[in-house]
């Protein structure tokens, strides 16, 4: 089986790999990917600080041909990165055919922003003098990504670090370096200079650790655990760079009792379990009030009797199995915290035989929960969610914000004086009304408050608040 290589410098390198297993059927050796050390990781960075001063002065149309190539081909090959992220991440096919496709048009967009330049020209207080603000490229950007997204969040950090000028050093997810492989290696092939873009795949304790140790990297955007962020952090702050951090999340779904049934079922449904429950936006707590409590229980739980929970590749599966061996403990070890702490377990919750051998959980749901126990504080990552019962729409909107997390909220109602108040005092980054927590549109900003999110927002145009540097600029004229 061939090894598929770090990008360093422009050069294909590295022989010391590691299998690459498809959760679905584990199997199936989805390829044979290589491991970078430290001293490789050093070289990647020397090769994207030598390539900064060409590339970040290069032309704005060699930069968008460059860019618009790459999201053609993604778009072109979008059926076979759909297959290729769903055997390493388990994800749906149909997810992962979605999520290929949002990273085409994440390329796509911040090729036109390559076109969009701007800055501001302003009078100054004083006479005869004439004011430039602009933005620039901030120098070599670290990256360091996560298993769940594995096409989507190296799209959306790596498009416009090289749109706004930037060079990158690039580490993805230990677990899911196919999809990061094939997307460098599409940059690569659309004609990227070398240096410009370098991989390097490989553990975190030793790949990421050399890119945070290192004085030459510029700005560090991150997305991942709460531990491995604070960790990025402080490194980040010894060396005096910007940073940018995507953590957790432990997002409520507040259904009150004017909500259109239907509508809260498929909405909680959708932000707990799909993609197994593996986003950072989904919804691991249902907050619901005491008037539709039963009815909206009874409802969920027969819901959930019809999901299909199989081979991520299988017609008709609607959720696949967890990433990993690990993940899959960690989310059962959580169920028995909650039958321990108290809570109803009412459905699921147990480990599942498929045809193929894999990783395969019942998606769990707990009552008679409360927002003080671990299942209700903690983020799970898997297809776990706990109904909290509450009163009235304060104490669901207090509940809602007792967490130390605010990256997404959501809430299920026909009152259009609570959706509008909602809107405002949720403590979340981002507020959904009658539609499931997780989908963000590809060209809006992403990001959240509190423990879940540190620096300027991902997406869209504000991602130029991260990736460039503001210049202010005085001439005398005359």
């Amino acid at each position: 089986m061939t090894i598929h290589q770090n990008l360093i410098g422009g050069t294909w390198t590295g022989s010391n790999a590691i299998e690459n297993i498809n959760p679905s059927d584990t199997s199936d050796i989805v390829g044979l990917y290589a491991r970078a050390d430290a001293a490789d990781v050093q070289a990647a960075i020397a090769a994207a600080k030598a390539a900064f001063p060409a590339w970040s002065r290069s032309g704005i149309l060699e930069r968008h041909a460059i860019l618009r190539k790459a999201s053609d081909e993604i778009m072109a090959r979008k059926e076979e990165l759909g297959r290729l992220l769903s055997r390493e991440e388990g994800k749906t096919l149909a997810e992962g055919i979605g999520e290929t496709i949002r990273a085409g048009q994440i390329f796509d967009f911040f090729a036109g922003e390559c076109l969009r330049l701007a800055g501001e020209t302003i009078p100054s207080v004083r006479p005869n003098i004439g004011v430039e603000i602009t933005r620039e490229a901030v120098g070599v950007v670290g990256i360091i990504t996560p298993w769940n997204f594995p096409i989507a969040i190296p799209a959306w950090k790596i498009a416009p670090a090289l749109a706004y000028g930037n060079t990158v050093v690039f580490k993805p997810a230990e677990l899911v370096p196919g999809c990061a492989w094939a997307i460098v290696d599409i940059l690569h092939r659309a004609g990227l200079p070398a240096g410009v873009l370098n991989l390097v795949m490989g553990k975190g304790s030793v790949v990421g650790q050399a890119m945070l140790d290192s004085p030459d990297v510029n700005a560090m955007t991150f997305t991942g655990s709460t531990g491995t962020g604070k960790r990025v952090a402080m490194a980040s702050i010894e060396h005096n760079r910007k940073y940018q951090l995507e953590m957790g999340g432990k997002n409520p779904f507040v259904v009150l009792d004017d909500a259109d049934l239907n509508v809260a079922v498929e909405a909680s449904l959708n932000s707990a379990f799909f993609s197994t429950g593996q986003r950072c936006t989904a919804s691991s707590r249902l907050i619901v009030t005491e008037g539709i409590h039963d009815r909206f229980v009874a409802a969920l739980t027969e819901r959930m009797k019809s999901v299909v929970v199989d081979n991520a590749l299988k017609a008709g599966t609607q959720i696949g199995p967890v990433v990993d061996a690990s993940q899959l403990a960690q989310d059962m070890d959580y169920v028995e915290i909650g039958k321990r702490e108290g809570a109803k377990l009412v459905f699921g919750g147990e480990r599942l035989n498929r045809e193929t051998e894999g990783f395969y959980l019942q998606p769990a749901l707990f009552t008679e929960a409360t927002n003080q126990m671990r299942i209700s504080r903690e983020e799970i990552f898997g297809p776990v969610a706990s109904v909290i019962r509450v009163k009235d729409y304060e104490e669901a909107l207090a509940v809602a914000n007792d967490t130390p997390f605010g990256l997404s909220s959501g809430i299920a109602t026909t009152s259009l004086k609570h959706a509008t108040h909602f809107k405002r005092n949720a403590e979340a980054g981002m507020v959904m009304v009658n539609l499931p927590t997780a989908g963000v549109d590809f060209h809006v900003p992403f990001g959240g408050r509190k423990g879940s999110s540190f620096g300027p927002r991902e997406q869209g145009r504000y991602a130029a608040e991260f990736f460039t540097t503001v210049k202010t600029q005085y001439t005398l004229a005359g």
